[in-house]
């Protein structure tokens, strides 16, 4: 049986660290659907108005459509 994914794309922020973004984002995927892989395909941050600093990461996640 061939398997079929759905690639859906997300971008997660944190203010402590790119990991926390990535873990983040991928845990509240999870929550929704089965996740079967991840991609950080894309870094970035920015400095806030108020001087804080924000991690971005956009990531593609592989989700399972037949089992």
């Amino acid at each position: 049986m061939a398997k079929s994914f759905e690639i859906v794309e997300r971008i997660g922020i944190s203010n402590t660290s790119i990991s926390e973004a990535v873990q983040n984002l991928v845990i509240e995927a999870n929550n929704e659907f089965k996740v079967a892989w991840f991609e950080v395909i894309e870094q970035r941050g920015r400095v806030t108005q108020d001087g804080k600093i924000e991690f971005q990461v956009t990531v593609k996640i592989g989700k399972k459509l037949f089992e």
